[in-house]
C-alpha cells in the first residue's frame, strides 16, 4: 500500500458521507432550478432580475458585512482579553465565550426580542431614566437582526482569532519593544499583522456562517429585513415556486465556494508570497 493510497481510503467513509450528505441533494437542487415550473433557465434570468430578489441580495450582504466586521473587532478584544489578560480577566473571558454555546439560537434570538422590543426591558429602562421620551425601534429592522446575528457569531470569531494570538513569538515583541517602538506601536505594527491569519479566518468564519442565517433575521426581523435564506424558505413554502427558491441557493452556494476559494488562495503559502 502506496503512501497516497492509504490516506485515500482511511478518507473514503467520509467522502461518502459527505456525497450522500451534500453532494446528492445539492444536485437535486440544481435539477429544480432548470425543470421546474418547466425545463430551461428561466429561474436563474429571474433571479438576477426580479428587483425583489435583487434587493434582498444587497441586504444580505450589506448585513452579512457588517456583522462580520463588528463580530471579528469584538472577538479581537475578547481573545486579547483570553489570552493575554491576567488569571481572573482569562477565567472570566473563558465563561463569556462558552456559555453562549449553551442557549439555543432560538432563545437567544427571542431573548433580544424581549430586551429590544417597542415595550421591552431596554425600551423600558431608557424611559424610566428620563433619557427618551418615545420608544426605540430596535427590532424589526436591521438593527435588531444585527445585534442577534453579532451575538451568536462572536464566539465563533474568537476561536481563531485566540489561536492566532497564541501562535505570536514574544521575543519579536520584546525585540520591538526593545529597538525602542511603544507599546501601541508594537501592537499595531508588530502584533497585529501576525494575526492577520487568524483575523482573515474569522472573518471568513463568521461570513459564511452569517449567510446562512435563518432564525434570528425571522425573528428580529419581523418580515421587514428578509435575508436570502428566509427568502428561499418563503418561495418553497409559502409562494410556492420551487424552482426559483433552487436557483437563488445555487446562486448563493456558488458565490460562497468563489468567496471561500479566493480567500483560502490568499491564505496559500503561494498567496502569501
Amino acid at each position: 500500500m502506496t503512501r497516497i493510497t492509504r490516506p485515500l481510503i482511511l478518507l473514503a467513509p467520509l467522502l461518502a458521507f459527505l456525497s450522500l450528505a451534500y453532494v446528492l441533494p445539492f444536485a437535486g437542487v440544481i435539477g429544480w432550478s432548470v425543470t421546474l415550473p418547466e425545463p430551461g433557465l428561466q429561474n436563474y434570468a429571474a433571479a438576477v432580475s426580479d428587483p425583489l430578489i435583487l434587493s434582498v441580495f444587497w441586504r444580505t450582504l450589506r448585513i452579512c458585512v457588517i456583522v462580520t466586521v463588528v463580530s471579528v473587532v469584538m472577538g479581537y478584544i475578547l481573545s486579547l482579553l483570553w489570552v493575554r489578560g491576567t488569571p481572573v480577566v482569562r477565567t472570566l473571558t473563558e465563561l463569556c465565550i462558552l456559555i453562549p454555546f449553551w442557549i439555543s439560537v432560538l432563545t437567544r434570538a427571542f431573548g433580544w426580542l424581549a430586551l429590544l422590543s417597542h415595550r421591552g426591558l431596554v425600551n423600558g429602562w431608557l424611559e424610566a431614566m428620563g433619557v427618551i421620551d418615545d420608544p426605540l425601534r430596535m427590532v424589526r429592522n436591521e438593527f435588531g437582526v444585527v445585534i442577534g446575528m453579532v451575538h451568536f457569531m462572536i464566539p465563533f470569531a474568537v476561536f481563531p482569532l485566540a489561536s492566532a494570538m497564541r501562535n505570536v513569538d514574544e521575543r519579536v515583541l520584546l525585540a520591538a519593544r526593545g529597538m525602542g517602538a511603544s507599546r501601541t506601536r508594537t501592537f499595531w505594527q508588530v502584533f497585529v499583522p501576525m494575526t492577520a491569519a487568524g483575523l482573515m479566518g474569522a472573518a471568513l468564519l463568521v461570513f459564511v456562517f452569517a449567510i446562512g442565517f435563518f432564525i434570528t433575521p425571522a425573528i428580529l426581523g419581523g418580515g421587514r429585513s428578509v435575508m436570502v435564506a428566509e427568502l428561499i424558505y418563503l418561495r418553497i413554502f409559502q409562494s410556492p415556486d420551487w424552482g426559483l427558491a433552487a436557483a437563488v441557493s445555487v446562486i448563493l452556494m456558488v458565490a460562497i465556494s468563489a468567496l471561500l476559494a479566493l480567500l483560502l488562495k490568499q491564505l496559500s503559502p503561494k498567496g502569501a508570497r
